[in-house]
């Protein structure tokens, strides 16, 4: 048995929805500001590449102490990824713990209140942190650099500890506390997220409220919480102020992220050299920048990569 679909009825399902000038407008504005971001990275991508293209291929002289660019670059991106990586190992474990309590908890007054005292922390500018992180939590974690090396001295990374505190390790904390509002708040928000009924299906099942976290919360939130780290991630590698403030360094390449010779981050180094650099090693700096650039954008494509495969799992 067939049926037809008279003309006008067939007219009336295929015929294209009437849209109104304001919807027309809304759709133009928004399409420009999605363009002016593209059009903008492309901008400064463009200039990071023309203006260092002189310090790329600068002569050895340039490079001094090093040699060439990438003997030049390689501490800066091993410092660069270790402070990261010490921020994130650190930030991770709160936030996430934070986030939780705020979310699933605390009560809604205290919850509300720890909320905005965390997203206060995002509103401190990174010079106070750097002038805490290096005239007082240096001091304070000096104690525990002679610890580190005294019972795990054996691991690469801890090796001789820093006689003030002033250290990679120390430049890690302070870039941890600097990441917890965007990752707890990221985290918080995915949390919240969660379907009341799969929390309450979980708890009716005889799940504890750890379990019910563990099955409930953690397999909807897994993309959230990865592009929240990820995003505090790119925060870490991008950060200049409070690295420079608390972080002792030399041109040296070493693992060792307690100890006093450290060379500085990528962003740090040029914030540090910018000013007092020729036109040759302003060039130079302003290639790594372009390097630093580079592997942010890889940063933020991985993260936008892990989050639609841990959806994708969810939803398969």
């Amino acid at each position: 048995m067939t049926t037809t679909i008279s003309p006008s009825r067939r007219e009336l399902t295929t015929s294209p929805r009437p849209t109104r000038r304001g919807d027309r407008a809304f759709a133009n504005v928004v399409a420009a500001a999605a363009l002016t971001i593209l059009v903008v990275l492309i901008a400064v991508f463009v200039f990071l590449a023309v203006e260092g293209w002189q310090g790329l291929t600068a002569d050895a002289a340039t490079f001094a102490p090093f040699t060439s660019f990438g003997s030049y670059i390689a501490p800066l991106i091993v410092s660069t990824l270790l402070a990261s990586a010490i921020a994130l190992v650190v930030a991770v474990p709160f936030a996430v713990g934070v986030a939780l309590f705020i979310s699933h908890y605390a009560p809604r007054r205290l919850g509300t209140v720890l909320a905005y005292l965390i997203d206060l922390l995002a509103a401190v500018p990174s010079v106070v942190f750097g002038l805490w992180g290096g005239r007082y939590l240096a001091g304070y974690l000096q104690p525990a650099h002679v610890w580190l090396s005294d019972h795990l001295g054996f691991i690469p990374i801890f090796g001789d500890p820093s006689p003030n505190g002033r250290s990679l390790f120390t430049a890690g904390i302070v870039l941890a506390i600097m990441i917890l509002p965007i990752m707890t708040a990221i985290s918080r928000e995915v949390f919240l997220q969660t379907p009341r009924l799969h929390e309450e299906a979980a708890l009716a099942l005889g799940a504890t409220r750890w379990e019910m976290i563990r099955y409930a919360v953690f397999p909807h939130a897994r993309s959230g919480m990865v592009s929240g780290m990820m995003l505090g991630l790119g925060r870490a590698l991008g950060e200049t102020m409070a690295v420079a403030m608390v972080l002792a360094t030399t041109p040296t390449t070493t693992l060792n992220v307690i100890g006093t010779a450290s060379p500085p981050t990528i962003a740090a180094n040029i914030a540090l050299n910018y000013k007092e650099a020729t036109p040759e090693r302003q060039s130079l700096l302003i290639a790594t920048g372009l390097v630093l650039f580079v592997v942010t954008f890889l940063v933020n494509f991985a993260a936008r990569w892990v989050a639609a495969r841990s959806s994708r799992r969810m939803t398969g």
